[in-house]
């Protein structure tokens, strides 16, 4: 067919797999993330001249998208003039020698994960999961077998969306690894297109519950900034007021735990308008206030004086951090029915939570 889009070698190898082999076999079709080593060699012309050199290898390589080109001159993959640079926005001259090395990386499987959800709804369209911490979402560099999507496809096999790309069927959004709490499964496309839709015109209703260190100032308000790529960490995600993405989260205190022998804390409700990666955690890290358990967004803090031995060794020993999505609230897109959902805190979280209220 003319103009339309060409399927991508794993694409390719999905429908194959499917006319040929049962289900029970499908999810155990080896995927590849990429197939072979490249090396991208050229030099930098005249209309190329005080280019951003990310920018120019995209021109050239329009297959690569950006974001992977960035990433890779990260990794120190990409040489100028024979000698090693890490700056995306390196500017080159008429003349200059690029080479991009993109490695071969590791397959990634998608085979099934016996392992058992917390599935708090389900229909013929759409799950709706209470995600533990301590797992992750979609296959990814380092784990490809025992994520939630491995999960999903040992409970539903070959039953879920597949607009997300390969790696990634059902997944219409995500939660961080050390996050708890609901989530939106799609079995089918025309339910994916129907969530993604609303949660680009931010309709989903997202209501998270945290402990944060210290106080919030205002106890309650909006905080509207940019989001953008962290430019010391390309892991993490930082405020900026000139790039980025718009995110908005409002929130208000619900309750403040501070005596002799407890370091102030508060216990707060976000309300996400946008969804932008790692928000809460960079919004609360923003205002001086990061969240109880994060390792990533942490400040450094004195050591507290006084403070209940038990109550020091449960925040030592929280391996996670204390942020879970509590209500998670939607349209069906096949039945326009309005569903509102809500989890209560997990164990540990609410242990926690009773031994601040009885700590005096």
């Amino acid at each position: 067919m003319i103009g339309a889009p060409a399927r991508s070698r794993t694409q390719n190898l999905l429908i194959r797999s499917q006319a040929l082999y049962p289900v029970e076999l499908q999810a155990h079709i080896v995927l590849l993330l990429h197939f072979m080593e490249k090396n991208i060699n050229f030099i930098v012309e005249e209309h190329e001249n005080n280019l951003r050199v990310d920018v120019i290898i995209n021109k050239r390589e329009n297959k690569i998208s950006r974001t992977r080109i960035k990433n890779l001159i990260l990794d120190e993959k990409l040489k100028l003039n024979d000698r090693i640079i890490k700056s995306p926005a390196k500017k080159v001259l008429v003349g200059d020698k690029l080479t991009l090395n993109i490695p071969k990386q590791k397959e990634a499987s998608l085979k099934p994960f016996n392992y058992k959800l917390e599935i708090i709804f389900e229909d013929d369209d759409l799950l709706v999961i209470n995600k533990p911490a301590g797992i992750i979402m979609h296959p990814g560099a380092g784990n490809y077998d025992k994520t939630i999507v491995n999960a999903l496809i040992y409970h539903v096999k070959n039953s879920l969306s597949t607009i997300g790309g390969d790696l990634r069927p059902g997944i219409v959004h995500r939660i961080d690894k050390d996050t708890s709490g609901l989530v939106v499964i799609a079995k089918n496309n025309e339910t994916h297109n129907g969530l993604s839709q609303q949660f680009s015109k931010h309709s989903i209703i997202r209501t998270y519950q945290l402990l944060i260190w210290g106080k919030l100032r205002p106890s309650f308000g909006k905080i509207n900034t940019l989001i953008t790529r962290s430019s010391k960490n390309r892991q993490l995600m930082e405020t900026s007021s000139t790039r980025g993405k718009k995110a908005v989260t409002n929130y208000k205190t619900i309750e403040i735990f501070e005596n002799d022998k407890t370091p102030t804390l508060s216990l707060v409700e976000c309300k996400l308008e946008t969804g932008r990666t790692h928000q809460i955690r960079v919004h609360m890290s923003h205002l001086g206030n990061s969240i109880v358990g994060d390792l990533k967004y942490k400040k450094k803090y004195k050591k507290i004086k006084n403070i209940d031995i038990k109550l020091e060794k449960t925040i030592s020993k929280l391996n996670r951090q204390f942020l879970h999505a509590k209500t998670l609230g939607f349209v069906h897109p096949k039945t326009n029915k309005e569903m509102i959902f809500s989890s209560i805190l997990p164990k540990e979280l609410n242990n926690l939570l009773k031994m601040l209220r009885n700590t005096d």
